[in-house]
């Protein structure tokens, strides 16, 4: 998805090569001629380099990894695996062939994780409690680019993006769920009953094309060594969400709770401070959250 976006935004003004592995459908066919793909593994820190020297790298944005803290209680290992091996790979191979981009590191909201409500809106200062493996290796990815930019001078621009959302996004997550689930219920292949988690918790969702145009503006104008949130600034009760999704539709549902997809800590409420970052760049969030629910549903239609 944000591949995808990213290109459709900004191939006009930059050459851009990205890597896959094997068992990935990058799914961008219709752009090929404007993107040199790369077959790789994040975690063979061996062909990473090959590529970085075969390339000329002017940024590296690392948008990677494994991205379900839910999932992440299941199996605890593979987030450090990727989130963190991964990167150490990447500014290991930056660093050993003498390179100078600029790059991305994209951390996470999760890593605020137990916020206290007189600390809403979450600005960067707040202190980190996460409550969940997925968080703790995003915590440990982030220090790391701030490590490798004290400690080798890379020129490293930390993120931590709350929620975004879009077509493409994996169904493990709350809003692809409803939306694919509704998709299945108009197409008469689910019965008319969704399963849902805590639809109180409240999140803060932004477009994930206002959020690709964020990284871009990252990447071109964030100050090295540095850390900035990036969200709507706002946040919805995901009860609020599933009822968007459902005023697009005249299907009539049942709402079931499920045990599998409620979080193991699943936070009451958290939306951002991006005040340091739109002071920099001037950027600020577009798209309403009717219209990219609406998008949403949408995409799934079509694949369903």
């Amino acid at each position: 998805m944000l591949v995808r976006i990213w290109l459709n935004f900004c191939w006009q003004k930059i050459k851009v090569a990205g890597i896959v592995r094997e068992k990935d459908n990058p799914n961008i066919t219709h752009i090929e001629d404007k993107l040199e793909l790369f077959l790789a593994d994040l975690q063979n820190e061996n062909q990473i380099k090959k590529i970085l020297k075969k390339v000329k790298v002017d940024f590296i944005l690392h948008l990677a990894g494994a991205p379900s803290p839910r999932i992440s209680f299941v199996d605890p290992q593979t987030p450090f695996k990727v989130n963190v091996g991964g990167l150490l790979n990447v500014l290991q191979a930056v660093t050993e062939i003498g390179i100078k981009p600029r790059i991305l590191v994209i951390g996470s909201a999760e890593e605020y994780g137990l916020v206290e409500k007189n600390n809403l809106p979450v600005t960067e200062e707040v202190p980190l409690q996460p409550v969940s493996p997925y968080a703790v290796s995003k915590i440990a990815a982030d220090f790391l680019g701030l490590v490798y930019f004290r400690s080798h001078n890379l020129q490293i621009v930390r993120l931590r993006p709350f929620n975004h959302i879009g077509p493409r996004q994996e169904p493990i997550f709350s809003v692809a769920s409803f939306a694919q689930q509704i998709a299945k219920i108009e197409a008469g292949v689910q019965k008319p009953v969704i399963k849902v988690g805590n639809l109180t918790a409240k999140r803060d969702f932004t477009d994930v094309r206002d959020m690709v145009l964020a990284y871009f503006l990252a990447a071109e104008k964030g100050i090295a060594g540095e850390v900035y949130n990036v969200g709507s600034g706002k946040s919805y009760k995901l009860a609020k969400i599933l009822e968007i999704l459902l005023s697009f539709s005249k299907i009539k549902v049942k709402i079931k709770k499920d045990p599998k997809r409620f979080q193991q800590f699943d936070l009451l409420d958290i939306y951002c401070d991006h005040s340091k970052f739109t002071k920099l760049t001037g950027w600020q969030p577009k798209y309403k959250i009717e219209e990219t629910l609406f998008w949403t549903l949408s995409y799934w239609r079509k694949i369903v």
